[in-house]
This record gives C-alpha cells, structure tokens and sequence, in this order.
C-alpha cells in the first residue's frame, strides 16, 4: 500500500487522539475545500483506516440520513498504522524485512576479481567486464586513485594485477 500524504497523517493522528476516534471535527491546521477533504477520509475508509458508523455526538457527525447521524471513526488498523509511525499497510509489519540485495556493478566486479589469490589478468577483466582495454586500464587507475593497492606482478606471460590484503 502506498504511504499515507500529509493530510490523511494527520486526519489520522488527530483522531488517534481522541477518545471516540472520530476525525470529526476536524483540525483547525486542516482548512479550505470540504470536498476534498471529504475524499482524504474516503480514501482512508476505502484503505480500511476509517469507518462509517452511527453517532449521536454532534460534533462527530459528518452526514445525517433520515435524523440518524453517521460519523467516521479510526479502525484499529488505522490506529495500528498511526501507533507504529509507518504509514503503509500495518500487515506489512508482521512480513520479516529482508536485506537489500548489494549493488553488483562493474566496478565491484572488478574488485572481487583482483581480490583473487591469484588476482586477474588485463584479458581476464575484459572478458568479465565486456571494457575495452584502455577503459579496463583506466578503471585499475581510478581504483588505485580511491586507495586501493594494486599490485602488479607477472604470470607467466601475462600481467596480473591484485589487491594488496
């Protein structure tokens, strides 16, 4: 669910406030055009936040229908979203949350390759990369400018380079 704006948070935590849990009256800091204030709350009651119910308290009442007044109320998951300071769907709460996945960039990659015991070839790192060689070589330039110690010894024929441990 998407988060709560700013004026159905404090429809709702004005009304998490008051005893009865009505939204009405409403808040002297919630001003101007009635109808739009009016969809705030039945966006609220659509998200199941607010419900419609009967009153007899005047002040609370938002509509009559045949001399009986209806006002509208916070439900417990409303209240559940207001308590907990998290504006989406107070079920997600009860979802364990999961870590965010690490960022795999080329530049990481690349990293992880010279980290290698026995580190990674200039034809090694473009193969892995899909780089060419002169953007593979000025990549082992910006990662020795961020202070990483590259060494650069020999296999055989080929140069390897490594991240000094």
């Amino acid at each position: 669910m998407p988060k709560l704006n700013d004026t159905q948070l404090i429809l709702l935590s004005t009304a998490a406030q008051r005893e009865s849990g009505s939204f009405y009256p409403l808040p002297d800091t919630i001003t101007g055009d009635d109808k739009r204030t009016a969809k705030v709350i039945d966006a609220l009651r659509k998200r199941g936040l607010a419900e419609e119910r009967e009153t007899s308290d005047k002040p609370s009442i938002c509509r009559s229908d045949d001399g009986v007044g209806f006002g509208m109320f916070l439900t417990e998951a409303g209240r559940a979203a207001i308590d907990s300071g998290d504006a989406d769907d107070p079920g997600d709460a009860s979802q364990p949350a999961t870590a965010p996945t690490p960022r795999v960039s080329k530049s990481s990659m690349v990293i992880d390759l010279l980290r290698r015991e026995d580190g990674a070839t200039l034809p090694e790192l473009i193969e892995a990369t899909g780089w060419l060689p002169h953007t593979t070589r000025a990549a082992l330039t910006g990662l020795r400018k961020k202070g990483h110690a590259i060494e650069r010894t020999r296999r055989g024929s080929d140069t390897c380079y490594t991240i000094a441990a």
